[in-house]
């Protein structure tokens, strides 16, 4: 999923408002693969939900930075 992001972005028009959008889908896009490898070492229960909320947050931040970007 990463790498389609980064291709995505990179697709994007270069403007200064979109170049904005961009860092973050970046950001937001990318972090959710190492979030969900940290979860899958979660020493418990309860850290485990807390890492996939953070997944599921981070996606949340990349949908929205990809509908605003188009």
């Amino acid at each position: 999923m990463a790498v389609r992001i980064i291709k995505m972005v990179d697709s994007m028009p270069r403007k200064i408002s979109s170049d904005a959008i961009a860092r973050q889908i970046v950001r937001s896009g990318t972090s959710p693969s190492a979030n969900y490898r940290a979860a899958l070492l979660a020493k418990s229960d309860k850290d485990f939900l807390n890492k996939l909320k953070m997944v599921e947050e981070e996606l949340g931040e990349t949908l929205i930075g990809w509908k605003l970007s188009w």
